[in-house]
C-alpha cells in the first residue's frame, strides 16, 4: 500500500513536505514497511545545501523533509504557508515510542560513548518492550564494519543517526541500502538531550522560535554557525 504523497513547498529550491501531522504520516509508512529517509530541515542545512550540491541532492531524494527550524517556518509563512514547526527531536521521540511499544528493533548510532549508553538506558526505562541496538559515533574502521554487518543482519525498523549535519546525512545515504525498509532519521544532538547531558530550551523559547538562542547559550562555540540565520532571513525576503 502506497500512501498519498504530501504537498511540497520550496525552501531555497529545496523540497519541504507540507502535512498537518508528520508523525501520523510517518507512522503509517513504518506500519507498511515503506523505507523512509527523514530530513529535518533548518536554516543552517538549507544554506549549506546551496553551497554543497551533494547535500542538496540528498535532501531532494528524501521521502520526508520536515520544517525543523524556526527560520524555515518563517520562510514558509512569508509565502503564505501556515505550516507549524516540526522539531526533529520530537518527531523522532514519538516514532521511537510507537515502534518500541510494538516490541520492534530500534538502532541508535552516534554521540559519545557515555552519552549513548545513558540515552539507551533512559529509553529502555521509558519503553521496556523496546529492543535497542546501539553504538557511539567514535568507531574504528573495524568497529564500523561490524556495526554495519549487525544492522544488515538484524534489520531494525527504525535507525536514528546522530552524527551532526551533514555527516549524518551522508552516512545515511551511503548505508541506507543495508536496511531498505527501515525509517532513517538524522537526529543531530538528540542523544545528548535524551541522555540528560544537555537540556532543551524552555517551552516559551521554543514556542517563540528562539530555541536556537538557548542552544547558543549552551554552546557558545556555535556562534560562527549561527551567522547563517540572518543570511537565511535576508534570502527569505527575496528568494
Amino acid at each position: 500500500m502506497m500512501l498519498n504523497s504530501p504537498k511540497i513547498a520550496s525552501v531555497l529550491k529545496l523540497p519541504l513536505h507540507l502535512l498537518p501531522n508528520y508523525t501520523d504520516w510517518l507512522k503509517e509508512r513504518i506500519d507498511h514497511h515503506q523505507g523512509t529517509h527523514v530530513v529535518t530541515l533548518n536554516a543552517e542545512m538549507a544554506t549549506l545545501a546551496e553551497k554543497e550540491p551533494k547535500i542538496a541532492e540528498i535532501i531532494r531524494k528524501a521521502e520526508l523533509v520536515v520544517p525543523d527550524g524556526a527560520g524555515v517556518v518563517i520562510y514558509l509563512r512569508l509565502r503564505g504557508y501556515q505550516q507549524k514547526r516540526c522539531p526533529g527531536i520530537e518527531l523522532a521521540a514519538s516514532v521511537i515510542e510507537k515502534v518500541g511499544q510494538q516490541g520492534n528493533l530500534v538502532a541508535f548510532y552516534g554521540g559519545k560513548p557515555d552519552v549513548m549508553a545513558t540515552a539507551v538506558q533512559n529509553w529502555q526505562k521509558k519503553v521496556p518492550n523496546m529492543v535497542i541496538i546501539a553504538n557511539h559515533g567514535y568507531l574504528s574502521p573495524e568497529e564500523q564494519e561490524k556495526w554495519l554487518t549487525k544492522l544488515e543482519s538484524t534489520q531494525p525498523r527504525l535507525i536514528l543517526v546522530g552524527l551532526g549535519v551533514p555527516r549524518q546525512e551522508f552516512w545515511i545515504q551511503q548505508h541506507r541500502h543495508l536496511c531498505p525498509n527501515a525509517t532513517w532519521i538524522g537526529v543531530g544532538g538528540s542523544f545528548d538531550i535524551w541522555s540528560g547531558m544537555k537540556n532543551r530550551a524552555p517551552k516559551w523559547l521554543r514556542e517563540n522560535h528562539l530555541e536556537w538562542l538557548y542552544r547558543l547559550y549552551q554552546e557558545p562555540w556555535r556562534w560562527r554557525r549561527m551567522l547563517v540565520l540572518p543570511q537565511f532571513f535576508i534570502r527569505s525576503l527575496f528568494f
